[in-house]
């Protein structure tokens, strides 16, 4: 008997224990998915769980090293490294002294882990006085062109530290060009450059302020990250980037973008990065403590969902957890 022009297929039958149903599984899922964010803070002896985030610490430099060895032994081989300064002013110039948290924490990393993957946030509202992305106008905007230095500096000081990539997050327009410039020119031809190409004005962001101390002292950012209604403009940032220099691509959030996410990495056939990002982590902790959801269950479903949507590499404050869980 045939349905059509296919022949009569019983997939249910491989349906029955895990060792069939791997034979036929079209999205496989491992640790080797994940990019892990890190908080480094300033400071001694500090491993500060973030409220709003449950399970997700600040660390200071002194504490890294268990964080980055606790990553490696669970096969997870890539970290997301955000930076908590020890001052901030209206230029976030803490952003690329020599000497800042990230900088230090590039060259501990460097140096006792060889084996992990660093890539840093390059962006400037964690370091800014009043947590904006980039220099402000008199009138408080965020000025974009006279940002661009500013972010291109920030890079190179990464670059400088040892990071292996830099992820722009700001949003500016033109400013993979430009940061690939500034890295060519200072030597940095090899290091790459993934791009936060397709961020929108989310509502899912508000624990992440908690985390890196970033929340902005009036407004907000909408004049400079995407429209959430916009998908065609989601795939025209990408193709911007790309021609730019980005060697790959980025959708944030996950969850209520995976139609972008299809979209981005079916349209640009480029290497696409999905951010899972902190509301949509802490909404999962907060029902699983409330016994409402099966976390384990419900963690690999949705991440495995976001690679079959089209993520080569998902950045997710899950990884700790789910590589346990895939490994049992």
């Amino acid at each position: 008997m045939e349905y059509g022009k296919f022949p009569a297929y019983r997939p249910r039958r491989m349906r029955d224990g895990e060792l069939a149903r791997n034979m036929i599984r079209e999205t496989v899922l491992s640790a080797d998915d994940f990019i892990y964010p890190l908080f480094v803070k300033p400071g001694e002896g500090r491993r500060d769980e973030i409220a709003s985030m449950p399970g997700v610490f600040q660390v200071s430099l002194d504490m890294l090293m268990d964080e980055i060895r606790e990553l490696l032994e669970l096969g997870i081989h890539y970290v997301l490294l955000f930076g908590i300064p020890a001052s901030k002013d209206e230029l976030g110039s803490s952003a690329w002294d020599e000497h800042g948290i990230v900088q230090e924490a590039c060259r501990i990393i460097r140096a006792e882990a060889p084996e992990m993957y660093i890539i840093c946030d390059v962006c400037m509202c964690e370091y800014t006085s009043h947590g904006h992305c980039g220099k402000l106008d008199a009138d408080g905007y965020v000025n974009n062109d006279d940002t661009l230095q500013l972010l291109a500096n920030e890079a190179v000081s990464m670059a400088k530290a040892g990071t292996h990539m830099v992820a722009p997050s700001d949003m500016m327009d033109g400013r993979i060009g430009f940061m690939r410039r500034a890295l060519d020119e200072a030597g940095f031809e090899r290091v790459p450059i993934m791009s936060y190409s397709t961020k929108y004005a989310s509502g899912f962001y508000g624990p992440f302020r908690d985390a890196a101390d970033s929340t902005p002292s009036f407004g907000d950012r909408r004049a400079y990250q995407m429209d959430p209604a916009n998908s065609q403009e989601g795939v025209r940032e990408a193709l911007y980037d790309i021609a730019e220099g980005a060697d790959m691509v980025m959708v944030k959030p996950a969850l209520p973008y995976l139609d972008v996410l299809q979209r981005v990495k079916a349209e640009t056939g480029f290497p696409t990065a999905a951010y899972n990002v902190s509301g949509e982590y802490s909404m999962v902790k907060a029902a699983a403590r409330n016994g409402w959801i099966d976390e384990r269950r419900v963690v690999l479903e949705l991440l495995c969902g976001i690679k079959r949507a089209g993520a080569d590499m998902i950045i997710t404050y899950h990884a700790k957890d789910a590589a346990r869980w895939l490994a049992e």
